[in-house]
């Protein structure tokens, strides 16, 4: 006959364990620990890099990946990937531009405020077209999304005829650049619309069925399909909302800016993958940390913005430092999860 003992904290019930450090999820940790380690290195490089204005400069310009970032939460959650992020900003950047100098509405301020509802309904629909072809076409969303990279990206060049498509009315960029250079009780609107964009993915992804079901198809798609979950329905909302956060991602970019080209977004979705693996959401899916992936966009500026302040490295390295860091991080995922 055997006996089992349970360790026990004094005064604790049956069946209630003691929880020691052991029982903290490393993976969820490292992002901010990691964080905390780039701002004493960046303290140390340079004295004004700790400084508020420095901060808040670094948190606003990371905006655009932190929020598209956030969509890509959802579908690597789900186990797919999407490459077309970047060249759908430019897509959506150039109809917008298109549609406030076209002079449709009088009005300076309801022609903006249309143009951004055309902005999200576009960004929607170029998510509902990479899901559907990636679940009811069945093809793999690498290359789906790869053929709709191209697609957008070539789009955007026979748009503005191989140069950039500026906003022309000055009325217009002067209501709306407050959108983007404004401020909402002290915080720049960025920062505050990161923080709303993902406040809500969070109680999506964490609170509500869809979420739990989005966790469930990365993980296993046979076994959430068996369970009752409409794997492709999961799969093509988490692409719209991928869209979707690109769309809010645009609405930012176009009054910074006030133009785009063909070459605007290269490379952001290389950014946005590396922000989601950096802070803890695993590639294969399963798994996803709505608040990790925004420090993971805040590392990556962070990078940036040390190098910038010091002489150690070249800023013209930030491509080859940001792939780098994306290999670390798989690396250390992979060590944590043997560990768990």
């Amino acid at each position: 006959m055997t006996a089992e003992t349970e360790t026990t904290t004094p005064g604790a019930g049956p069946g209630r364990s003691r929880r020691t450090w052991r029982d903290i999820d490393l993976r969820a940790v490292a992002p901010f620990a990691a964080l905390l380690i780039l701002l004493i290195v960046g303290a140390l490089v340079n004295p004004n890099f700790i400084g508020l204005t420095n901060l808040a400069n670094v948190a606003t310009r990371s905006a655009f990946i932190a929020i598209i970032a956030v969509g890509a939460t959802f579908v690597i959650s789900s186990g797919d990937l999407d490459l077309s992020v970047g060249s759908m900003v430019a897509f959506v950047a150039s109809l917008m531009i298109l549609f406030m100098n076209s002079g449709a509405i009088a009005d300076p301020g309801l022609m903006i405020a249309s143009a951004m509802a055309l902005a999200i309904i576009i960004g929607s629909l170029c998510g509902l077209l990479n899901g559907l072809i990636t679940t009811v076409g069945k093809i793999e969303p690498f290359i789906a999304t790869l053929g709709t990279m191209g697609i957008y990206r070539g789009l955007t060049t026979w748009l503005s005829q191989g140069g950039a498509i500026t906003l022309r009315d000055p009325v217009q960029q002067e209501i709306y650049r407050p959108v983007y250079f404004g401020s909402i009780l002290g915080l720049p609107v960025p920062i505050v619309v990161i923080l709303v964009v993902t406040a809500i993915a969070a109680v999506i992804l964490y609170r509500t069925r869809y979420g739990r079901h989005v966790v469930a198809v990365g993980s296993n798609r046979d076994v959430a399909r068996y369970s009752g979950i409409a794997v492709d329905r999961v799969r093509t909302i988490a692409f719209v909302i991928q869209g979707l956060c690109v769309a809010i991602a645009v609405l930012l970019y176009v009054p910074r800016l006030g133009s785009t080209s063909a070459t605007t977004g290269i490379l952001w979705e290389l950014q946005a993958i590396t922000a989601v693996v950096v802070g803890g959401t695993a590639l294969k899916g399963g798994a996803g940390r709505v608040w990790g992936t925004i420090c993971g966009a805040f590392i990556l500026e962070l990078v940036g913005n040390i190098m910038l302040l010091s002489n150690f490295i070249s800023e013209y390295l930030i491509g080859a430092i940001q792939g780098t860091i994306i290999i670390i991080a798989m690396l250390v995922q992979r060590s944590l999860a043997r560990k768990a």
